[in-house]
């Protein structure tokens, strides 16, 4: 297995852009509690393909970069890994450089986090690796398949993944889950497992050749019936010359007569439609003349509009450069005033102090104004982002739940706000405001679910009203609230009868004037118990897609309106630092009395220019003023008339297509009718002349009456043809002889897959039998690993060896027994409770180095989280002594807090640090490197 020599983190969770060295057979990351020292395991388990800890996911150390993309990336020793072995670790994959390059590519796609890697010759640095295309670079599984043939299995894999605490963890597994987990290192396992699988597909066969016999069984059966049917075939054949006769003659004849007489009936019809259709033209030639009528004022708001942008953009230049010119005099000018104040206090070492105060009060007032503006900016920001890519305002929090327990129970339903659309967006205001409380009704589609809409509604506490009493909206009176609206589905009985019985008027005097319920425009509404407005702001509105766009007019109009309060609190801040400054430097001596007196000159002409600048900017503004009010009404009568321009739009294409459809309809049915006569006389002439002259018509009609009774007898000579016992095959001879040949085929075939599997059976067993001796060597390798191992802890570890057979029951119950005896003090198992916490750390570590263990191909590495937690000095010690005697290598955590004994072993010792608070990244990484060991005669 190959060893890690370095890691570069770009961008992963608070790390701008680290590189770590890793090449020591000991590395100690060190830091406070919280400074990612989990962090970076987590990254070292991402880039191999592993889970990360404490249920997180590269996906969160990803997300708090807030960047698109993180790298990771690792060099690792590529080298023979013993003398005796001379293949290379990545040899598999044709990678034969000492070095090799694994890295792994995390970007964000369509809102959630993909990771792709690449493993490449040499060392490549990020940039170099960000330039490679995607041909190059490999999914999760195959990456998992190339570092396994590398030496990093799914066992070992697992090993790697154990996370902080659970180091003493292998000590207490089972022995049959210890055991199975040295199989799977040491790949027996799979052998195992691919020993079950076959002993599986000779079961499986065993049951289809059981399956095979019981149809064969069931074939003779049916030969010894086929004789029988033979007899009833010829019985058969005299029931069918009378169905003949009905399928032949009659049937066809009186289907033929009736024929003509419907399409005699149809063409008397069709030509009365025709005198109906004239009309069409008419209804659409004055459509026509309406469209180009609304194009033409479409078109002159649409250049009135260009020419309005172009005056604003003249105006807003013209505004800015009045106030651009107004700007260094009007900043004199406040100079000169603050000069004066502070002129008149700074001799007075109390008054100084006073206005200090008073400038250091006011500097902290505002960064509190400016707090809470960036809060409300970012609330109306975040309100924005949840309005990206939808059709229609999202619903309140309570909405969703109901919708969702509503469908499982299998309720049809759906809600007001759904069904309505402002069709007059004259009339939006007015809507909005009276239908808000009605917005989220929910309106079952049958009666019969309400009483478990009802229990669901109680238990959920939906506030709004559940409803099945409902009533299609098919015309609705004109000068009405709900002719305003476009209704797709029917709306509860009371809220269509409200809707209807709303006049809209142009005013509250036109209103009170017509009495009943009205609402205006801007959505001041009387009923039976007076008036009151019922105004939403555009940022409430719901209804149709232009809701979306109303919400958004008005969060960006408030997002602005923020924006312009930062700025002016900036400002203001701006003021007041410099104030604060200058009234400090007033106290260290700074003379603003002096100061005045060398600029009276630069301060007298600022103060004579400013009211001229002031006032042509004040023109500026009142003019660009006037523009962007003029600008938005056109802006709403362009709206309007592009409304008003689609609308005719669709009713007239809506008019073509029904005319052309109904054109259509009176071609296709003329061409029917022409089509039926033709292949009705055509099929006069198929007939003998005998079968439709009036006389055998008349003869077929007093016999039948009609085609239908004719069908009515033939369905009866058909149902006794099917229910009756009859043979209908005459072939039933020759299918007698073909089945007596397959059933002797049959029986020859069963006898040899029978002996087929019993010889793979045999053959499975006696190879497994012989495997058993694999698995023997294994667990002796395994024990020889142990034992050594806990000599260089200083301790006593034996590996009991399992009864090992070729029986599926004792392969099932083997288990492997480790015993330990610390300072002489008797044996202990694995998990009994009679050990140290010192102790049960050494016990897991002899367990899992020696399954990692390898006299031929030495290496590995092994990521332990804190693994000497809970330990005092001298476990410390031992457990160092024993990772130093061991040829793996380890990534170990501690805590600062931890005795300096674990520091000791360490080759390299990796410091880190908290995040401070309001930083984007991280502190550096701190590395300390072992000096080595010189010689006293150096």
């Amino acid at each position: 297995m190959f060893h890690l020599q370095s890691l570069e983190l770009l961008h992963w969770d608070y790390c701008q852009r680290v590189t770590l060295p890793l090449d020591g057979a000991i590395i100690t990351i060190a830091g406070p509690n919280g400074s990612g020292k989990t962090t970076l395991l987590d990254a070292m388990r991402t880039l191999l393909g592993l889970e990360c800890s404490g249920g997180r996911t590269y996906k969160t150390y990803a997300r708090h970069a807030n960047a698109e993309t993180a790298w990771l990336r690792a060099l690792v020793d590529n080298r023979p890994r013993s003398r005796q072995n001379s293949s290379r670790p990545f040899a598999s994959s044709l990678l034969y450089a000492d070095q090799v390059t694994l890295a792994c590519r995390i970007e964000r796609h369509g809102g959630d986090w993909v990771r792709r890697y690449v493993i490449l010759d040499g060392v490549h640095e990020i940039e170099q690796l960000a330039e490679k295309g995607d041909r190059d670079w490999l999914g999760i599984e195959a990456w998992k398949k190339r570092l396994e043939a590398a030496g990093l299995t799914r066992a070992i894999g697992r090993v790697l993944a154990l996370e902080q605490g659970q180091t003493d963890r292998l000590c207490e597994l089972s022995p049959k889950e210890l055991l199975r987990l040295v199989f799977e290192v040491f790949g027996d396992q799979e052998v195992l497992d691919r020993y079950e699988q076959a002993r599986s597909h000779q079961q499986h066969l065993g049951k289809e050749v059981e399956q095979a016999a019981a149809e064969l069984a069931h074939t003779q059966a049916q030969l010894s019936d086929l004789a029988n049917r033979v007899n009833s075939h010829r019985q058969y054949q005299l029931k069918v010359q009378e169905r003949e006769r009905l399928a032949t003659e009659v049937l066809p004849v009186l289907r033929w007569s009736e024929a003509r007489e419907r399409i005699a009936r149809d063409a008397r019809e069709l030509h009365r439609q025709r005198l109906f259709a004239s009309g069409d033209v008419k209804a659409l030639s004055d459509k026509r003349a309406a469209l180009h009528g609304l194009f033409t004022a479409q078109e002159a708001a649409k250049a009135r509009l260009k020419a309005l942008d172009g005056e604003r953009r003249e105006a807003r230049a013209a505004f800015d450069a009045a106030r651009e010119a107004e700007r260094p005099a009007e900043a004199l000018v406040k100079r000169e005033d603050e000069l004066k104040a502070l002129a008149d206090v700074e001799a007075d070492a109390a008054a100084l102090t006073v206005k200090l105060q008073e400038l250091a009060a006011e500097r902290d007032r505002l960064r509190a104004d400016y707090t809470r503006a960036s809060d409300k900016a970012a609330k109306a920001q975040a309100a924005l982002g949840e309005l990206s890519g939808k059709r229609l305002p999202p619903p309140p929090p309570e909405v969703a739940p109901m919708k969702r327990a509503l469908d499982d129970a299998g309720i049809a339903h759906y809600l007001v706000a759904d069904s309505i659309d402002i069709a007059d967006e004259t009339w939006r205001a007015a809507a909005e405001g009276l239908l808000r409380p009605s917005r989220w009704v929910v309106v079952l589609k049958h009666r019969s679910d309400e009483g478990r809409a009802f229990d669901i509604a109680a238990r959920q506490r939906y506030r709004h009203y559940v409803v099945s009493d409902t009533a299609p909206i098919t015309q609705a009176p004109a000068g009405t609230l709900l002719a305003a609206l476009n209704v797709t589905a029917p709306l509860p009985a009371w809220l269509a009868r409200q809707l209807a019985g709303i006049r809209c008027v142009t005013s509250t005097e036109e209103g009170a004037k017509v009495g009943g319920e009205w609402i205006t425009a801007d959505a001041y509404y009387r009923d039976g118990r007076g008036g009151r407005s019922v105004f939403v702001e555009p940022r409430d509105h719901q209804f149709g897609a232009s809701a979306v766009d109303s919400r958004r007019g008005a969060l960006e109009a408030e997002l602005s309106r923020w924006d312009g309060e930062l700025s002016r609190i900036a400002k203001a801040q701006a003021e007041v630092e410099r104030q604060f400054k200058d009234v400090q430097r007033a106290a260290v001596g700074h003379k603003a009395a002096q100061e005045l007196s060398e600029r009276a000159d630069e301060f007298a002409e600022a103060r004579s220019r400013l009211p001229v600048l002031r006032q042509a900017r004040a023109e500026a503004s009142t003019r660009m003023s006037q523009l962007d009010g003029e600008h938005e009404r056109v802006v709403r009568e362009s709206t309007r008339s592009e409304q008003a321009y689609e609308g005719a739009q669709i009713a007239l294409k809506d008019g073509e297509g029904s005319a052309a459809g109904r054109l259509r309809e009176h071609e296709a049915r003329r061409e029917a009718l022409r089509k039926a006569s033709r292949e009705s006389r055509e099929q006069k002439a198929r007939f003998p002349a005998a079968w439709v002259v009036p006389a055998a018509l008349a003869a077929l009609r007093e016999e039948f009456e009609n085609a239908r009774q004719a069908e009515i007898r033939a369905h009866h000579v058909d149902q006794e043809l099917e229910t009756g016992h009859w043979e209908v095959d005459a072939s039933v001879v020759e299918r007698h002889a073909r089945m007596a040949a397959q059933v002797n085929e049959q029986d020859t075939q069963l006898s040899d897959r029978r002996a087929s599997n019993e010889l793979a059976r045999i053959a499975a067993f006696n190879a497994r039998e012989r495997y058993i001796d694999v698995l023997r060597a294994t667990v002796r390798r395994y024990k020889k690993n142990v034992a050594e191992l806990g000599e260089l802890a200083g301790t006593t570890a034996e590996a009991i060896l399992p009864h090992l057979d070729n029986d599926d029951t004792v392969l099932a119950q083997a288990g492997l027994q480790v015993k330990f005896n610390f300072d002489g003090k008797g044996e202990v198992g694995l998990n009994d409770g009679e050990a140290s916490g010192g102790q049960q750390v050494l016990k897991s570590l002899i367990l899992l180095v020696g399954l990692m263990k390898d006299d031929e191909t030495p290496g590995g590495f092994v990521f332990i989280d804190e693994p000497f937690a809970h330990l005092d000095v001298r476990n410390i010690q031992l457990v160092g002594h024993f990772l130093r005697s061991t040829r793996a290598q380890y990534l170990l955590t501690t805590p600062i807090t931890h005795n300096v004994e674990v520091f000791e072993p360490s080759e390299i010792t990796l410091v880190t640090s908290k995040k401070p608070r309001g930083e984007r990244w991280a502190p550096p990484i701190a590395v300390l490197a072992r000096r080595p060991e010189v010689s006293a005669y150096d």
